[in-house]
């Protein structure tokens, strides 16, 4: 059903810099610069007065309604993370065979996975960091996305197909997303 306009607006907190230029939003933090592109040539994107407005005149669709909402909700992450960061957590569950975690250079290492003589080995991205402490693993970043993404890698490293997770439970699971505890 078609209203007949739309708009959102965005508070832009204290100590962050938001600049649009071509469809490129730049926000500069305390905490390091993200860059994203958003374009959709029905939406309006405006910078006054600390607020970001999104909005879509002449009877906008569901679609339009959509991106709106998608791209507030990725504005207010890239604020987010610019200041405070997100945070990812992970255990480590063994029953058996004790594994070893480990993390050097940007590169994420099991050993002894369920008794396997050859290490798993995980890259991680650029802006992630990753640290283990004890049975726990914390994946920290200012991007959303790519903590996420490189939570969700660790996940799928220790991941064994074929198997009934609920019986055969080694392996590294998150338990806490960005302020929400799973378990």
């Amino acid at each position: 059903m078609k209203t007949d306009k739309i708009t959102e607006t965005i508070e832009i907190p204290e100590g962050v810099q938001v600049s649009h230029e071509n469809n490129l939003f730049v926000i500069k933090g305390p905490k390091g610069e993200l860059k994203r592109r958003f374009f959709n040539p029905r939406i309006n994107i405006e910078i006054k007065n600390n607020e970001i407005i999104l909005s879509c005149g002449q009877k906008p669709t569901k679609r339009e309604k959509k991106m709106i909402y998608t791209y507030k909700a990725h504005l207010v992450n890239m604020m987010k993370g610019i200041r405070t960061g997100h945070i990812y957590k992970l255990r480590i569950f063994y029953t058996h065979f004790p594994m070893n975690v480990s993390v050097r250079e940007k590169v994420f290492e099991v050993k002894n996975f369920i008794g396997e003589n050859t290490p798993r080995k995980l890259v991680m991205p650029e802006g992630i960091n990753v640290e283990v402490k004890g049975n726990e693993v914390i994946v920290e970043g200012i991007d959303k996305e790519k903590t996420a993404q490189a939570a969700a890698d660790i996940e799928t490293l220790t991941k064994r197909p074929g198997f009934d997770k609920r019986i055969f439970q080694d392996g590294i699971y998150i338990y806490h997303k960005d302020g929400k505890d799973l378990i």
